[in-house]
């Protein structure tokens, strides 16, 4: 079940045993082409049709290309509910449609020690993305139904804390991180349309142009 345009990932830290938090790496973003017109950028929760290259920085190597291997189509994945990796969740936001760019992303936020397949551990990775299209996320009465735990038919935070933390731990993530909290108030932010502080089952489920 996709989350509805809530799971943005915002930066997790790292903590040490002196209390002090530092920032986890960024993704590098170079814009390589842009449209005169964009209609609407990509935001988390959205599907994206994307084409890609992919490169090993250290010696430039392509491990992978939607345009040039496999039935050389492009590929659907939905932003910010980790079904890519963290650089691509962290460095597709804001994109217009027909936008290119060039993301360099540290093996933190790519896949880490113990590398992918072709991909090395401990590599940094180059993607070349081209944005084709963008979709609404599926919204349904049954998710809302899932999250509104005491059938009032809208959302408090609570219940959508409640929801981002379950989803987190059924992947296989802390239910406790403290990001958590800012993911709350970021869906709130533009979803409680009248700002009642609750998400009705009309702003849950509508479609609206701008999501």
């Amino acid at each position: 079940m996709y989350l509805f345009s809530i799971l943005s990932i915002f930066p997790s830290f790292f903590v040490f045993a002196t209390g002090r938090k530092l920032p986890e790496p960024e993704v590098k973003i170079e814009v390589l082409n842009k449209p005169l017109m964009c209609y609407r950028k990509s935001k988390y929760g959205d599907m994206l049709l994307v084409h890609y290259d992919g490169f090993l920085e250290s010696n430039g190597t392509m491990f992978h290309s939607s345009r040039n291997e496999g039935d050389r189509n492009p590929v659907w994945f939905t932003l910010g509910i980790q079904e890519v990796i963290k650089g691509w969740d962290k460095g597709m936001q804001n994109m217009c449609t027909g936008e290119r760019r060039k993301l360099t992303i540290p093996p933190s936020l790519a896949y880490g020690k113990e590398g992918k397949g072709k991909i090395p551990p401990d590599s940094t990775l180059i993607f070349d993305i081209e944005l084709m299209e963008i979709r609404n996320g599926p919204r349904s009465h049954e998710s809302f139904q899932e999250m509104d735990l005491n059938d009032d038919w809208k959302l408090s935070k609570d219940e959508v804390l409640h929801y981002i933390r379950k989803e987190f731990q059924k992947h296989g993530y802390s239910p406790n991180d403290t990001h958590h909290d800012a993911m709350v108030e970021d869906i709130f932010k533009n979803e409680d349309e009248d700002k009642d502080g609750f998400i009705s089952a009309r702003e849950f489920t509508y479609q609206h142009d701008e999501l």
